[in-house]
């Protein structure tokens, strides 16, 4: 059996879909969603009809859907809103598979992830600025655990490449709402894979 791991989509269904086909999944695979499946791509509500209808299929909390359980705005929701909050509430912080431990936005060194503070974990701007207090060198220098850690929320290189860490830290994240790729990640081999991104999606959305 296989694991997709999907890096921050953003509302890009027609990405979604192309790295689905391109990852070429059977039954009894699985998909998971490193979280920001919401907002900026013009596809939202498609996207997370997808996560709540697919059985196998399943999403972490990023810092979007924090802020919306936490009471931001409805746009690219419409009457959905309400259902779509209760369903983000449900969603887990983390994900702790064989190979590797999936969270949306950081962790912490020396802490057991039960114990892990939310901000951190979904990438919040109060979990920025603990780091930034706390921490000289960036949070995934400091990452000793038994297994990898694959996160979004930020794309490290700046590229339309995903960033890898001494093996031990794996971000997805590469910017597909602003042009870039959408990439995933397959497990247990550790294999990527992306689709090109239909251009700024973002930009495309604020104008209209």
């Amino acid at each position: 059996m296989q694991t997709l791991v999907i890096g921050d989509i953003h509302g890009c269904y027609i990405e979604l879909q192309a790295l689905l086909e391109k990852a070429g999944l059977v039954d009894g695979d699985s998909i998971f969603a490193v979280g920001d499946i919401v907002d900026r791509g013009p596809e939202t509500p498609q996207v997370l009809d997808f996560f709540q209808q697919t059985p196998n299929a399943h999403s972490l909390m990023g810092n979007p859907a924090r802020k919306h359980v936490r009471g931001a705005s409805q746009q690219q929701f419409g009457d959905a809103y309400p259902d779509a909050v209760a369903w983000m509430i449900t969603l887990p912080l983390y994900i702790e598979l064989a190979e590797a431990v999936i969270v949306h936005g950081y962790l912490e060194p020396g802490i057991p992830l039960a114990e892990q503070n939310p901000s951190v974990v979904c990438g919040t701007m109060g979990g920025d600025k603990i780091l930034r207090e706390h921490y000289e060198r960036p949070w995934y220098e400091y990452h000793t655990g038994d297994k990898p850690v694959i996160v979004g929320h930020n794309n490290y290189n700046g590229t339309d490449q995903p960033f890898v860490y001494k093996d031990k830290v794996f971000g997805l994240d590469t910017d597909c709402v602003h042009g870039k790729p959408l990439t995933g990640l397959l497990l247990p081999a550790f294999r990527f894979i992306s689709v090109p991104s239909r251009g700024n999606l973002w930009a495309e959305v604020r104008r209209t």
